[in-house]
């Protein structure tokens, strides 16, 4: 059975903690557009920068026109990540909707820099709460997947190359001044988006390979408090003495960005000439990912 045949999964949509997240997001977005871009012709990526263009074109509501081009999108995301997915997102747009053609907020300011600063963070902070409620407030992503799967190509270079293209668009319509500082708005948009969707917890996979790994084992896992992995290897194969080599271990642990520092230091001191790199990683689940406060 695929994703797009499961039932609705009421409890997730009426969750409170869902339903909040989605507020707030929302209430971001719509004080973003009306406060800061939408005044001063600011464009974000995805369908909502291209609502904006085309509502200073034609005049068309930008409430109307933001539901209306991502129906299509509801449809593919119905398919791909489900029925619960489309409806909460659904949701998502009729309130975004309704919070652009009824809540008036005045220009909060017509400083460009600030504009593009803070306008962009305020709707990548509200995507990211979306985000966060289960849903989305932009097809892009979901059009970006597809397209993806057709043309072999990553979502950020299909995502990249639309709105690539909706930037040229609006350096014609609104001048290379205003355009430039729109893609200022869409980069503080997908950092603040990043942030508030993954948290500060984001987890990080820290390889550590050291001459001291028993000793670096035993302060990870017996005062950091976190799991690893040993994966037995060989080091050595240096330029001038390729035929030497010793074995090894990689010891693996995932950790939050907060513990990041900490490890690294503290290795560090345990041994200098320890080679460690870290891989970002989206989500990461089981284990011992998280420390419960002991009382």
């Amino acid at each position: 059975m695929n994703s797009g045949e499961q039932s609705i999964d009421w409890k997730e949509i009426f969750h409170f903690k869902n339903i909040i997240l989605n507020l707030v997001g929302v209430a971001f977005i719509t004080l973003a557009l009306k406060g800061f871009m939408l005044p001063n012709k600011f464009l974000d990526g995805g369908v909502i920068g291209i609502s904006i263009l085309i509502h200073e074109i034609t005049h068309i509501p930008f409430g109307i026109l933001v539901f209306v081009l991502n129906i299509p999108f509801l449809f593919i995301g119905k398919k791909i990540l489900g029925k619960t997915f489309a409806l909460q997102s659904l949701i998502t747009l009729l309130m975004i909707s309704v919070s652009m053609t009824f809540i008036s907020i005045d220009a909060v300011t017509s400083d460009r820099l600030l504009i593009a600063l803070f306008g962009g963070c305020l709707i990548g902070m509200g995507m990211g709460f979306v985000i966060r409620s289960g849903s989305a407030a932009d097809g892009i992503e979901i059009l970006a997947l597809l397209t993806t799967r057709k043309i072999g190509l990553n979502v950020s270079e299909v995502i990249f190359g639309i709105n690539s293209l909706l930037f040229l668009g609006a350096a014609w319509s609104f001048g290379i001044g205003t355009a430039l500082y729109s893609i200022v708005t869409y980069f503080a948009a997908i950092k603040s988006l990043d942030y508030i969707a993954h948290g500060i917890e984001q987890y990080t996979s820290l390889h550590i390979i050291s001459s001291k790994s028993e000793e670096i084992k035993f302060l990870i896992v017996n005062k950091f408090r976190k799991g690893i992995t040993v994966i037995k290897g060989e080091r050595g194969y240096l330029p001038d003495t390729f035929h030497i080599k010793t074995e090894c271990d990689i010891i693996i642990t995932v950790v939050t960005r907060l513990e990041l520092l900490r490890i690294k230091e503290e290795v560090s001191q345990l041994d200098p000439n320890a080679f460690m790199y870290i891989q970002y990683i989206k989500e990461a689940r089981g284990g011992i990912l998280r420390n419960k406060s002991k009382h």
